[in-house]
Formats: structure tokens, C-alpha cells, sequence
């Protein structure tokens, strides 16, 4: 942020009053006022006075909600077009758009949006896009934003999935495709450096063992592919555990910041606004279990027989065990899809889409969906996968104020995005393995990989260039580089 920004959004903090949880001396007088009005209601200036207390105190909803529903509308159709570049970039687009432009809410309650999404499974972009919505607009807010944020993603990679399947031969793909899976694993690479660079020493030990296991499972002859849906979420946990009990010991490895106070539910005009009480809440949640098990169970235990159910539990079974952004998700699919959905050209020809394109990562499930199953297979993916991070958002902001409060939540949430940390790593070790196969290949790596952590060039123009650079280096071009490994 530069330093205008900063001014402004300090000058604005001052004409704002503080919604945080800390805002006891607000809660207080307006209900003092109360108190006033209600001895003398016939007196219409303390009515008048009741109002403005109670408007300054963030209590009185003064927007209509039609008008903040189309805030949200107008506010998200166009970022779904323009959010290039990763979650990091996702999460300063909308703080820019958000906190600084539209003055929708104060940095302290954007950063408690954020929070919750880091602390959920699922896309944390998209997250923040949902919750910020829900704390404008309420639940249809949320879901709104949700469609236009992944709408234009969504459109490209479900024709790209069913164009590639109908039209590309997988053993012989177009000169113009090869420089798309060597381009795309670059840029996982550069989110493991980002990712790495800031553990703690527990967080490197967990990142290396969660990151040796991926990679163990990945290739040996025992161990099948398939057993990663239950070793995965196993580390996960494991990984919580280890941290709260480190965090027991005089001189812990990891580095553990205290529990943040929070917001106030019954003071902050966002919670309220959000509207949906515990007990909703709680709801929301039992109607993630029941479907997380009731699809594993007619897969996995009755055998049921039906693709469409088979994507969808795949889909919602890992979008469950995901933390850490769109980049831990690749290992997990990968197992997976291949080769019994499509083959690995396939999988990396439409990493190298996604990678291109704007909003989240998670849109890929759509192109691996219409490559297995066409249009209605992409449908299916799509909702699998974004599903469990969708439904615990809403599900968990009611109870974000409390769990905030409780030093193992934290303690053990660093734990577990650390093991998931080093999935990413993994990911970088199995998809390079896959995706470069000749020099060439490692040419467009390497150009990529540059512009993106040395020039800090944007994703979509990575992966276009190294495309370039891939097609011209091809077979059919200038055949260079073509020896395999």
C-alpha cells in the first residue's frame, strides 16, 4: 500500500468509530441512551438522539438491502475478469477494492475475514471474496459473489476440458499445448519458495516429513496411489498434534502468536449483518458431515456405481482435507484422476489453462471434471470441489469469535498448514517429474520460473510465454531440445 493509502485509510479510521470486539465504552452508552429514551419517550430530540447513538454504534442499517446486494454485484462482475496472479494477489486486489475504495469495512475486520478463511479447508480467496459479501449483503450476498467471482474461470475451463477431450489426441498433443505443463509447474514452484520462506523450524520438520510421505506414496510399488485419500488428512492432523504439543514444552521449535481477541458479536455491525446465528451455524455444519460421509459411504463402503457420484465424492472428499490455497490441491487430484479419468498430458495441459486464468485455482476442478464427463461432469467437480470450503464459511463465522479465543485452535492450526506446506513441495518434486520430459521442456521451466519470482511477471503471462517458448522448441517448429530424459 503506498503511503497516500496509508494516510487515507488512518484519516478514515478516525471518522469511523472502532466495531472491534474492543468497543465495550460504545456498547455501554448506547445502552445508556436506551435507558434515557426509555424514561422519557414522549420527548422526540431523545428519540432523535436514540438513532444517532445507535448509528454510530453500527446498530441501525441505513443501506437497503437491494442497494447492498447490487454493491455486491457491481463490485464482483467485473474482479472475476481481472483476478490474476494467485491468492496473494486475489487478497490485495480485494483489500484494495474493498477497504480502501469502497469503504466497506475497516482493515481490522477485512483481516478477521482473512483469518477465518486460512483457518478453514478450501480456496482462502475465495473465502474472503464470500465472507466479504456475506458481511455486506448477508447469505445471498455470499453467494453471489461466489458466482461471479469463479464464473469467467469457470466458463473457459469447462469448454477448454470438453475441446481437449473431443478434439486432442492425448498421445500427440498440438505443437502450441507442450509449453503449458513445464510453465504451470514453475509457478508451483515459486508458491512452495513463498510458502517455505516463512516457517518456523517445527514448520520446516513438518513440511519435510508431510513432503517425504507425498512423495513416498507417489512412487512405490506396495503403497497405491489411492491410500493418499487417508494418509493425507492422517498427516494433517498428526501435524496439529505435533504443534500443540510443542507448543507445551519450555523452548518450543515453533513460533506461536497469541490468540487475537476477535470481534464482539453483539456489537459489530458485520457479524450482524451477516445474520446467522449458532445454532444456524451449527446446522450448516451437520449438513457437511452428513454429506462428506454419506458420499464416502455409498462409494467407498456400498460400492454404488455412478460416475457422477464418484466425481463428486472425490471432489468433496479432498476439498475437505485441503489447507494452504489451490496449489496443495495438485498432489491430491493428480493420485487421483490419473491415469483412470485422463492421461497426464491431459492433467498438465489444463494445469497450464488454469494457471492462465483468472480467480481461484479450484476452477480446475471444472476442466477435470469435463475432460472425464463432459459438461455436466464439470458441473459436478466444480461444486464437489468448492463445497466443503462454501458451506464451512458459512457454517463457522458464528463461531470464529469464540474459537479465536482458545490458544490450542491457533497453536494446532499452525501445525497443520505447515504439513500442508509441505505437500506443496511434494507437488513441485512429482509434477516436474511429469511434466519435463526433454530439455526443451526444462528450458520453458526455467524462463518461466524466472519471470515469475526474478521479474515478478504475472501468472497468465508465464504460462503464455512459456507457451511460445515451448511451441517454438517443438518438434514441429524448430526441434530443439528433444532428447528425453
Amino acid at each position: 500500500m503506498t503511503i497516500e493509502e496509508e494516510k487515507f485509510s488512518e484519516e478514515m479510521s478516525t471518522q469511523k468509530i472502532d466495531l472491534s470486539g474492543g468497543d465495550a465504552e460504545g456498547v455501554v452508552h448506547s445502552g445508556g441512551v436506551e435507558n434515557h429514551v426509555a424514561e422519557n419517550n414522549n420527548n422526540g430530540d431523545d428519540e432523535e438522539q436514540l438513532k444517532a447513538e445507535e448509528n454510530k454504534a453500527g446498530f441501525a442499517d441505513d443501506i437497503p438491502w437491494k442497494t447492498r446486494m447490487w454493491e455486491v454485484f457491481t463490485t464482483f462482475w467485473p474482479l472475476g475478469f481481472v483476478a490474476f496472479g494467485g491468492p496473494q494477489a486475489h487478497i490485495a486486489i480485494l483489500r484494495d477494492h474493498l477497504v480502501i475504495q469502497r469503504d466497506w469495512m475497516d482493515e481490522e475486520a477485512f483481516t478477521e475475514l482473512f483469518a477465518i478463511g486460512q483457518g478453514l479447508p478450501g480456496p482462502t480467496s475465495t473465502q474472503l471474496v464470500i465472507s466479504t459479501a456475506l458481511a455486506r449483503a448477508g447469505p445471498l450476498g455470499g453467494l453471489l459473489a461466489f458466482f461471479l467471482w469463479n464464473l469467467p474461470g469457470l466458463i473457459v475451463l469447462t469448454v477448454s476440458g470438453v475441446l481437449i477431450a473431443n478434439f486432442i489426441d492425448p498421445d500427440d498433443p498440438p505443437f502450441w499445448l507442450v509449453g503449458l505443463p513445464p510453465a504451470a509447474i514453475a509457478l508451483v514452484f515459486k508458491a512452495m519458495y513463498g510458502f517455505g520462506t516463512k516457517l518456523d523450524t517445527l514448520g520446516v520438520i513438518l513440511a519435510l516429513i508431510s513432503a517425504s510421505v507425498a512423495i513416498l506414496i507417489s512412487g512405490d510399488e506396495v503403497i497405491k496411489p489411492t491410500s493418499s485419500q487417508y494418509v493425507f488428512p492422517s498427516m494433517l492432523a498428526a501435524g496439529g498434534l505435533i504443534a500443540y504439543i510443542d507448543s507445551k514444552r519450555v523452548k518450543p521449535l515453533g513460533v506461536y502468536a497469541a490468540p487475537s481477541k476477535g470481534w464482539d458479536a453483539k456489537s459489530d455491525l458485520t457479524m450482524r449483518r451477516i445474520g446467522i446465528p449458532l445454532w444456524v451455524g451449527f446446522c450448516i455444519f451437520l449438513v457437511y458431515i452428513f454429506v462428506l460421509v454419506l458420499t464416502i459411504l455409498l462409494v467407498d463402503v456400498f460400492n454404488v456405481k455412478n460416475e457422477y457420484l464418484k466425481i463428486f465424492e472425490v471432489m468433496f472428499r479432498i476439498g475437505s482435507i485441503i489447507f494452504g490455497g489451490g496449489q496443495v490441491v495438485l498432489p491430491m487430484l493428480q493420485n487421483e484422476v490419473v491415469p483412470f479419468w485422463m492421461t497426464k498430458d491431459n492433467f498438465f495441459q489444463g494445469l497450464g489453462i488454469a494457471q492462465s486464468m483468472p480467480g481461484p485455482l479450484f476452477n480446475f476442478s471444472a476442466y477435470l471434471g469435463a475432460v472425464y464427463k463432459g459438461v455436466g461432469g464439470a458441473l459436478v467437480a466444480y461444486v464437489g470441489l468448492f463445497g466443503p470450503g462454501v458451506i464451512l464459511i458459512f457454517a463457522v463465522v458464528p463461531f470464529w469469535a469464540r474459537l479465536r479465543h482458545v490458544h490450542w485452535f491457533k497453536v494446532m492450526l499452525n501445525g497443520v498448514n505447515s504439513t500442508a506446506i509441505g505437500l506443496v513441495g511434494a507437488a513441485c518434486v512429482i509434477l516436474w517429474e511429469a511434466a519435463v520430459g526433454n530439455a526443451a521442456d526444462a528450458i520453458v521451466f526455467c524462463f518461466s520460473g524466472v519471470l515469475a519470482v526474478v521479474f515478478d511477471v504475472a501468472a497468465p503471462i508465464c504460462v503464455i510465454a512459456g507457451g511460445v517458448l515451448g511451441a517454438i522448441l517443438s518438434n514441429d517448429v524448430a526441434n530443439l531440445g528433444q532428447v528425453p530424459y
